[in-house]
């Protein structure tokens, strides 16, 4: 992901993440941190972009910080793609685990994430909107990992 890639982006955060939505200058630092994290997009055969992820990695421990699929993408395996991608890069940075939190209420994430290997590890009380969304937290285990 380049900031070039945000004025695509961007217009889809909110229908995207709702509340959760980060802004430009939050996207900005992200990309900006090289060392702990990495950005991701994917892209049709014409190069428009259809989604984009993120991970932090931190003492063999990988944290996916944000999938998103934009709309007109999705339930096209976009999803799958970026985080096969993310988890891959978890493998190239040593990482052991990788870690994400997801909405209780985002069936279709979690049946994402559980097909790709991801283990149910617990429940973060009211972590999304102001408190009102638990998020389930969840683990893969990268035995390659360093």
């Amino acid at each position: 992901m380049t900031s070039a890639d945000l004025d695509v982006l961007l217009p889809f955060e909110d229908v995207m993440f709702g509340t959760e939505a980060w802004s430009r200058q939050s996207y900005e630092e992200e990309l900006a941190d090289t060392e702990l994290r990495d950005y991701v997009v994917a892209e049709s055969d014409e190069g428009t972009l259809l989604g984009s992820g993120g991970l932090m990695t931190i003492a063999g421990t990988s944290q996916i910080l944000t999938v998103g699929v934009l709309p007109p993408a999705r339930r096209r395996g976009v999803g799958r793609v970026l985080v096969r991608a993310l988890v891959d890069t978890a493998r190239r940075r040593g990482a052991a685990e990788v870690l994400l939190e997801v909405r209780i209420d985002n069936d279709a994430a979690r049946r994402l994430y559980e097909s790709e290997g991801f283990t149910v590890l617990g429940l973060r009380r009211g972590y999304y909107e102001n408190g009102r969304v638990d998020a389930v937290t969840m683990r893969l285990g990268l035995p390659d990992g360093h």
